[in-house]
């Protein structure tokens, strides 16, 4: 990633805004134990406490980096159930990378996010069916598969 996607002048401008890096080596000990590092790369965001909420291994280009991040940042807001932060997150990344790998999991957070901060069901069910339309292969069309039936 220090040749493709680190160099870019997006991702640069991202992780300035959004995001404390910490660049460790994947042996150096105690951090790589602490946080089972087995390859690189190892992306783990973590929210102010330490605690790591989300992880990709392996190369991203640049168009997929910023929406992995996005939906990592996203993460943390939804476990830290801060629904309604994680929401502009969410949305960032099906304006902007909606053909991302990222996109599915967050139309599903999406839907999650609006359910918990509204209770309106029909959000869950709004996910479902962008889910269906727009990502029929995607494994988060079978995780919200139940929204159907709302």
């Amino acid at each position: 990633m220090d040749a493709v996607t680190y160099p870019d002048k997006k991702v640069i401008a991202f992780i300035t805004k959004n995001i404390i890096p910490l660049r460790v080596p994947y042996n150096a000990v105690p951090l790589s134990k602490d946080f089972n590092v087995k390859w690189t790369p190892t992306l783990v965001v973590l929210d102010a406490s330490g605690e790591e909420h989300y992880r990709t291994v392996g190369f991203l280009p640049p168009e997929e980096l910023i929406p992995s991040l996005l939906l990592g940042i996203a993460k943390v807001h939804f476990e830290l159930d801060q629904f309604k932060d994680a929401i502009p997150n969410l949305e960032k990344i099906l304006k902007d990378y909606p053909k991302s790998g990222a996109a599915p999991e967050a139309v599903y957070l999406r839907g999650v996010c609006g359910f918990e901060n509204t209770h309106n069901p029909k959000l869950l069910k709004q996910a479902y069916e962008r889910l269906q339309k727009e990502y029929p292969q995607s494994e988060w069309v079978k995780r919200a598969l139940p929204y159907r039936l709302l």
